[in-house]
């Protein structure tokens, strides 16, 4: 197959085109490197059978040739992205679903919407089913991220009744692994960057607030199999296994400085040179956690890794990227 992903040079998208690439389908990137790495691109383009195209899909996107499938992950996708950049997270979210989803029609394409977790907002049903509608705060300073996911939602469903596109639907819980950016403001990055500099780790409110965290091998493995299913979706992907925020921030600790942590920790002292608390930002979501009866129903799906053998596997690439970095910034003598 020939296959267009969107966002190809995010830490999702990366990660699904060389799941493509391995299964042995053509692979055509595109990304604009607004939040994107051209690290990711350079690996890329080393596989045979990858073509990439510098373009915002917030503009229409014209591509020769026959196309199989089209997997739409372009967005920012962390607060401190869609925050920075709120006027492009709407565009990318309504144009450029707009554009890609003529795209699909235009050649008879597979169209498969990247959503998100974030359409439940902070949710009043706990664990959240795909049947849930959301509790979302429209002009709040996390709406720009919500809402274009939840346009994005509403516009594939129309192209699906409406012109009859095969269309399929994921809505993405927190996922972490290799090649997430070190400053990307997420939770898991924040936590272990914080840690190998030596740094509190910042707590928003008290910690007790709660996530489920896939690690990124689980999830491309529920997208491959979602967009070769006959399932329509939405489509909870997620781990369904729940944690507060402190006790990631813990488990970090423990990978990290393993000795001073397992001191800490066991004598019950919130040290303050490893954990630091500020206030909880505006509508931020108390709990998360996926209900994945539909994933293991309709793909056989769940996930194999838990968050000590996922941060097991993740620690070592950030390590390596702020070594890079710190190593950067030292000026020369």
């Amino acid at each position: 197959m020939r296959i267009v992903l969107t966002g190809a040079a995010g830490f999702l998208g990366s990660h699904l085109s060389e799941r493509f690439l391995d299964e042995g389908h053509t692979v055509v990137g595109v990304d604009n490197f607004i939040t994107g790495s051209r690290d990711n691109i350079a690996l890329l383009q080393e596989r045979e059978g990858f073509e990439f195209h510098l373009h915002d899909v917030s503009t229409p996107l014209f591509l020769s040739g026959p196309v199989d499938g089209i997997l739409h992950f372009a967005s920012p996708a962390s607060p401190v992205d869609y925050l920075e950049y709120p006027i492009q997270t709407l565009k990318v979210g309504s144009l450029g679903t707009h554009n890609m989803l003529g795209l699909a029609r235009e050649k008879g394409a597979r169209f498969l919407l990247a959503s998100t977790s974030e359409v439940y907002g902070d949710p009043a049903i706990h664990p959240q089913p795909e049947t849930y509608w959301g509790n979302v705060n429209p002009v709040g300073p996390r709406g720009v991220y919500d809402e274009a996911k939840r346009f994005a939602e509403a516009m594939t469903s129309a192209y699906r009744s409406h012109h009859g596109l095969d269309t399929r639907i994921v809505r993405i819980f927190n996922t972490y692994g290799p090649r997430m950016r070190p400053g990307d403001g997420r939770v898991v990055s924040n936590f272990i960057v914080q840690a190998l500099r030596g740094e509190s780790l910042t707590l928003y409110g008290d910690g007790s607030q709660t996530r489920s965290f896939c690690y990124v091998s689980d999830l491309v493995e529920g997208i491959y199999r979602l967009f070769h299913s006959d399932c329509p979706g939405p489509v909870n992907l997620g781990n369904p296994v729940e944690f507060t925020v402190r006790e990631l921030a813990e488990e970090i600790l423990r990978q990290v400085v393993p000795t001073e942590a397992e001191s800490d920790l066991k004598s019950g002292v919130e040290n303050a040179s490893r954990l630091r608390r500020l206030p909880l930002p505006e509508d931020d979501p108390k709990v998360r956690q996926p209900d994945i009866t539909l994933a293991r129903r309709e793909l056989g799906w769940e996930p194999v890794v838990d968050l000590h053998e996922g941060l097991t596997r993740t620690i070592p690439w950030f390590r390596k990227q702020v070594n890079e970095s710190d190593a950067r910034a030292r000026p020369l003598t």
